[in-house]
């Protein structure tokens, strides 16, 4: 089948090409059993069709034109047994072609979203989520249709085709051969049309993108573009990649038009000279009439599989470059991978950065020669400008990057040989931006450990101070903070993550501008909720304000990409 697909297109990489169809028959080898059953009922199912037509010749020459009532019954009883085993063998065999479909379209956009999962913040930086979206709905939706559909489809196609041409042999070999002369021409055209559909569906695909992209730019900030009075503006935006996209889409259904309907008008003129042919046979009596309507019946049978198969070619065109797209994120690699037999977790320990050199992709050295011990359990002050690496030096702490040359060594351990689930569970990040997902309060303190009971839950929205707030709420722990937690104040968001940083019981906790964006008199409450809560544990506070550093017991700066350390307050 791979073979056969790479010839159809004529890849110019047949070996990228083959290794995409490997990835995608992956997920379609395990339910083999479930297709070759499915397969089993549409052969089935096509051979009652099949059979109808010659029930109609049999019904009209042995029964009507030979005046036999009782062999008129007994074919019209057949065909009622026929047609009502067609009708339970077709809804049942799309009952469950749904639900393998579907079966197969999960596991595809599971596979890639967990690939996805793996990459770098970097990754994420140089991508349009909406272009992301695009190929992890609308190309893994074409490929899977093409992977389950279009295979079904192929092989029922495949099937009514040579049935429906031997029984056309059988009626008559003469008028049959007007379909081979078909076959050439078709082919010819199809080739002739195929960089074109492929073209075509491409640039559509990429219109769909910008759409998607559009909507996740601006429906998070609509507040904003009400604010600033820009809303016609953005309005007229859609409207021209609406028009964009409408107009693609016109030009790919015309061209997909014309791909089918040359050879469709080919068939039908075909068609109509059988007609002329047979029907003069009868007429001179050489022929029987009913054997002219199975044989034209049988002919429009033999059309629609041609025509199925016609259209797979398009599908074809389509998944290729959906597999493409999607093949595309399969092959960007992780950055930063477990070692396959991480050293243990550190249940303490210093924290060490050893001569750290990093740089993002196409820019200026972020990080020079880092070097700096922190003894665990203190409090330490990172200050510096921004965009001065602050941030990116803290996501070498939990290994989102990895240092170009030095090491990060926790406990004498470079972070790169512990397993990379376990240390980003014992370093909690509390930033600016507070996340909070569609769900409870609950499940919300809980993200970073889902099985904790609903004790502890409860326990560190306590000492986090969130009692006032879910007395507020009417569902108290349960009840739902809605999209982002926007009718939150920013303390409260600040509380929550606290208390979600204190249930997953780190060594060491950082503040990267946490408390930026509240006023002071609540900047106090959380820098002294902190010191209370995590009181023993490493933290990190990053701020440009001199309050949020105040009573640190190390401070550094990083200026130029280089980290000097300012004061020692005094000893832990």
């Amino acid at each position: 089948m791979q073979r056969l697909i790479v010839r159809l297109i004529d890849s110019q990489n047949p070996e990228a090409l083959q290794a995409a169809l490997r990835w995608l028959y992956s997920f379609v080898r395990p339910h083999r059993l479930a297709i070759a059953g499915l397969l089993g009922l549409s052969v089935c199912a096509s051979l009652l069709v099949l059979v109808q037509p010659w029930l109609t010749k049999l019904l009209i020459d042995d029964g009507l034109l030979a005046r036999n009532f009782a062999m008129l019954v007994l074919i019209a009883g057949l065909m009622i047994v026929a047609g009502l085993l067609g009708t339970a063998l077709s809804g049942i065999n799309r009952y469950l072609h749904t639900r393998l479909s579907g079966r197969i379209l999960f596991a595809l956009r599971d596979d890639l979203y967990r690939h996805l999962q793996t990459l770098s913040p970097s990754f994420y930086g140089q991508r349009r989520i909406g272009d992301l979206m695009s190929r992890l709905d609308g190309d893994v939706a074409e490929i899977q249709r093409f992977a389950v559909d279009s295979l079904f489809s192929a092989v029922s196609s495949v099937i009514g085709l040579v049935c429906a041409v031997a029984m056309l042999l059988t009626l008559s070999w003469k008028l049959s051969l007007l379909a081979l002369v078909l076959i050439p021409l078709d082919v010819l055209w199809l080739r002739w049309m195929r960089r074109k559909v492929e073209r075509d569906v491409r640039q559509l695909r990429e219109r769909s993108a910008d759409m998607s992209s559009f909507m996740v730019e601006t429906l998070p900030v609509m507040k904003f573009i009400q604010s600033a009075g820009q809303q016609q503006r953005e309005a007229r935006r859609l409207e021209t990649l609406g028009q964009g996209y409408m107009s693609q889409l016109l030009r790919l259904q015309v061209t997909e038009f014309f791909t089918q309907a040359v050879p469709g008008t080919l068939t039908s003129l075909s068609r109509a000279c059988a007609f002329l042919i047979g029907g003069y046979w009868v007429v001179q009596g050489t022929w029987q009439l009913g054997a002219l309507i199975a044989f034209s019946t049988y002919l429009g049978m033999a059309v629609g599989p041609v025509q199925s198969l016609l259209g797979l070619y398009v599908a074809i065109q389509r998944m290729t470059v959906s597999l493409g797209r999607v093949m595309e994120l399969r092959g960007e690699e992780p950055t930063v991978l477990t070692p396959v037999q991480p050293q243990p977790m550190p249940t303490s320990g210093d924290l060490r950065f050893d001569d750290v050199h990093f740089s993002h992709p196409g820019r200026p050295t972020t990080l020079r020669g880092i070097e700096a011990r922190i003894p665990y359990g203190l409090k330490v002050a990172l200050s510096g400008g921004s965009g001065v690496g602050k941030s990116t030096l803290i996501d070498l702490l939990q290994r989102h990057h990895d240092p170009q040359s030095g090491r990060v060594l926790l406990g004498e351990v470079d972070l790169r040989e512990l397993d990379l689930f376990q240390l980003r569970q014992r370093i909690a990040v509390v930033s600016q931006d507070i996340v909070l997902f569609r769900g409870s309060l609950a499940d919300n303190l809980a993200y970073a450990v889902p099985h904790a009971s609903r004790e502890a839950i409860a326990e560190v929205a306590r000492l986090a101070q969130l009692d006032s707030l879910i007395e507020s709420l009417p569902e108290g722990l349960d009840s739902p903070l809605g999209e982002r937690g926007q009718q939150l104040s920013g303390g409260q968001k600040q509380r929550i993550a606290i208390a979600r940083a204190l249930l997953q019981d780190p060594l060491i906790l950082v503040l990267d501008e946490a408390t930026s964006a509240v006023d002071e008199a609540t900047e106090r409450e959380v820098i002294e909720a902190i010191d209370r809560l995590f009181a023993g544990r490493t933290r990190i506070l990053i701020s440009h304000r001199p309050s949020t550093l105040a009573d640190a017991d190390l401070r550094f700066e990083l200026l130029d990409g280089v980290l000097t350390s300012k004061t020692v307050l005094h000893e832990a």
